[in-house]
């Protein structure tokens, strides 16, 4: 009898990966390496999923149920799924030297929503020095209020963790009472702001404003985008204030 394969449309091998992905980041935050004692399978999973799905809820206390290694891959996941999987399998590919057929691009247009498979290389580059660079220009203006704090490796480590976090709205945060603390605070809450609305414009609307520089120019999405975020920003904090 010959072997049926099981052939998977973009989308279908998308969710599949996805879900390995979760998978793979439950199994590694249940090692006795990434807790500072032992967490049930269930809390694991519901982490992992939480992480690599950018939602920010949590069971267990990510400051002190997870050491630095347990940290840090939820860090990983949380860049990872904010940034797209495929889209780090098209960075790897490239740094491999190796070519990107059309199935792996259009992979890369179902997962950032692209409405053809033109272009999406040269995206994925564009996504990730555009990401990296705003992470890493937030990096140093929270280390200059936490590592004084917190010393040189803390200080860089936690102003590292909440800058992936915030910039890719995932909620997630390494103090038992999140920022309540830094309630004041210009340097961290201006960052961390910034940082949520960067993100949460996404990149194709960033790239689109770059590239189109006016806003009578701009496609629908952007021009969306960029209405209800600000109209929700200003209605929410007029209401907190009031």
């Amino acid at each position: 009898m010959k072997k049926q394969i099981i052939k998977l449309t973009p989308p279908q091998l998308l969710v599949s990966i996805f879900g390995g992905g979760i998978i793979i980041g439950a199994l590694l935050l249940m090692m006795p390496f990434s807790t500072t004692e032992p967490i049930r399978w269930v809390d694991a999973l519901f982490t992992s999923t939480s992480a690599m799905t950018v939602t920010g809820l949590a069971v267990v206390d990510t400051g002190t149920r997870f050491t630095v290694i347990g940290q840090t891959i939820i860090m990983l996941l949380i860049q990872i799924g904010g940034l797209g999987i495929m889209s780090f399998a098209v960075l790897i590919f490239m740094m491999l030297g190796k070519k990107i057929g059309f199935k792996e691009r259009m992979l890369v247009q179902q997962a950032l929503n692209q409405t053809s498979v033109g272009g999406v290389v040269l995206l994925v580059k564009r996504l990730f020095i555009f990401s990296f660079l705003i992470e890493f220009a937030a990096l140093i203006f929270l280390a200059i209020r936490w590592v004084p704090e917190f010393g040189w490796s803390k200080g860089l480590f936690f102003s590292l963790f909440h800058s992936i976090s915030a910039f890719n709205n995932a909620g997630f945060g390494l103090l038992s009472d999140n920022l309540v603390q830094y309630v004041g605070d210009p340097i961290i809450n201006i960052t961390i702001s910034f940082l949520f609305i960067i993100g949460g414009l996404g990149f194709t609307v960033l790239a689109d404003m770059w590239v189109k520089k006016s806003y009578k120019k701009l496609t629908l999405h952007s021009k969306i985008m960029i209405i209800s975020t600000f109209a929700i920003n200003v209605i929410a904090m007029l209401f907190i204030f009031s």
